[in-house]
């Protein structure tokens, strides 16, 4: 962004009943370099011209007839479009400029004009304006690009997932209390935790016969936030044999650093041997 340019292509508008004083204001301006310049000696077109050309600043009189340049102003506040109200005031009268900058203007310039005076203002105005107007795109821009991250680290999430599941014979999710929020397996056995079924899953099998030593080492990771990866089991089923499990787990954490639980997977080993 050329600042220096822009600042000259800026789309001007000049508000003000007398034709003198806008010729003098094109004149200056168009002598300074600005090419975006317009005017208009009716004050009831402005808020029409403003949403139909979106100006980068309205030089705006104030005292007027039928329409002074403070109901203008009121009238502009509800332009849908743009908050910002891009007015720098003229202005005879010394009283009138802390009214004009409490009602939104955001400078003001003094009749008689000052030639020096009128091109500093403008170009400050200008200025700040088109930095703002830069600063908005480019949260436009954040906002747009964070979502399209997001939208991508859900889907490559869900892909990952559904991967997962299929290559293991269960997957489990906890949440930050502990409580299971996603399971499939005799995964809550081996963790020693015995919870209500769901409405459409059978009875859990009974807690016996696992290595408790075993679970006790893996509750204890847990508790620590520790990763854990190809961690064995073995339990002595009903008929005396002994089957063998390995579970891998990690730890979750949203993107403020926070802990919101645990998910993890496991195989059973004793007929893969």
């Amino acid at each position: 962004m050329n600042l220096s340019v822009d600042i000259l292509a800026a789309s001007i508008l000049i508000v003000d009943d007398q034709p003198a004083n806008v010729q003098l204001l094109q004149q200056l301006l168009g002598e300074a370099g600005y090419t975006q310049v317009s005017a208009t000696t009716n004050p009831e077109e402005v808020c029409a011209l403003h949403r139909k050309n979106a100006y980068d600043l309205i030089l705006l009189d104030l005292q007027m007839p039928v329409m002074d340049g403070f109901a203008v102003m009121e009238a502009l506040k509800t332009n849908p479009v743009d908050s910002y109200l891009p007015v720098i005031v003229l202005t005879a009268q010394p009283g009138h400029k802390l009214r004009a900058l409490a009602s939104g203007a955001k400078d003001f310039i003094s009749k008689p004009f000052d030639l020096i005076e009128v091109k500093t203002r403008i170009h400050n105005m200008l200025e700040v304006r088109l930095l703002y107007k830069k600063l908005a795109n480019y949260n436009q821009e954040l906002e747009a690009t964070v979502a399209e991250r997001t939208a991508e680290l859900r889907e490559s999430e869900a892909r990952f997932r559904s991967l997962t599941e299929l290559a293991s014979d269960w997957y489990w999710e906890q949440d930050e209390n502990g409580v299971f929020t996603k399971v499939s397996g005799p995964v809550l056995e081996m963790l020693g935790i015995q919870v209500a079924p769901l409405a459409d899953d059978p009875a859990p099998s009974p807690l016996g016969g696992w290595n408790e030593a075993e679970r006790i080492k893996l509750r204890n990771a847990i508790a620590q936030r520790e990763p854990f990866l190809d961690y064995v089991f073995r339990r002595v089923d009903a008929k005396g044999e002994e089957q063998t499990f390995q579970v891998s787990g990690e730890p979750m954490f949203d993107r403020h650093s926070r802990f919101i639980g645990y998910r993890g997977i496991g195989v059973e080993l004793t007929s893969k041997h």
